[in-house]
């Protein structure tokens, strides 16, 4: 039983509630979505077949115990649940990042799953899961990436058209730095007085013009 593995490397954890810590990574190969804004390209295609025994290996040499399994999508191979739950078994803190464009009950609800909704502006909003507002719970983080003022009333309307002001999880809202400047994001946050937390990419501040983890 192998997965494609785009990348594994320890680097500051740049987005989620856990931003600012270390964190060592696990990219997989492969995803469903196209997003316009996306900076993980090279993901879509190639990576090195490893089995379980080898990324655990790889992961504990870094000697860190917050791990993130992202993509790509890491939910489009058959052995990221089974992934998911050995680092789960070996104590770990475990984040995984999905699109949102598929079923996230296949995750054990012990991680972290930090799920996307896609907004207009990457043009795959019309992928997104409608069950998984459901398959939330306290444990998980709601994510949207958002480029413009038309990206901002859909994620406020799909906050609000869904939970009012109790929603299951905590909300992120992240803007794409090279088209809206988080100030002005910040603005409308709290003209609306959203319950929300403004996400900057760390990683991108701090190494800019990475295109890599490593």
């Amino acid at each position: 039983m192998t997965l494609l593995v785009n990348e594994i490397f320890c680097s500051i954890q740049g987005e989620s509630l856990e931003a600012g810590r270390p964190c060592v990574f696990v990219r997989l190969s492969g995803c469903n979505l196209r997003c316009s804004y996306c900076d993980t390209r090279y993901a879509f295609e190639g990576g090195r077949a490893m089995t379980i025994d080898e990324i655990e290996k790889s992961v504990r040499s870094y000697g860190i115990n917050l791990v993130e399994i992202t993509g790509g999508e890491p939910l489009l191979q058959a052995e990221t649940p089974l992934l998911a739950r050995r680092f789960l078994e070996d104590k770990m803190e475990l984040l995984v990042e999905t699109n949102g464009s598929l079923d996230i009950d296949i995750i054990d609800r012990r991680c972290i799953r930090v799920v996307d909704v896609k907004c207009p502006s990457s043009n795959e909003a019309l992928k997104n899961d409608p069950e998984n507002a459901g398959r939330l719970t306290a444990n998980d983080q709601l994510k949207f990436v958002i480029q413009n003022r038309q990206d901002y009333c859909y994620a406020k309307e799909f906050i609000g058209s869904r939970w009012g002001n109790s929603p299951p999880c905590p909300i992120l809202f992240s803007p794409v730095l090279s088209s809206l400047n988080p100030a002005m994001l910040a603005s409308w946050i709290l003209a609306d007085r959203l319950d929300v937390r403004l996400q900057l990419q760390l990683h991108k501040i701090i190494w800019p013009g990475r295109d890599r983890g490593v």
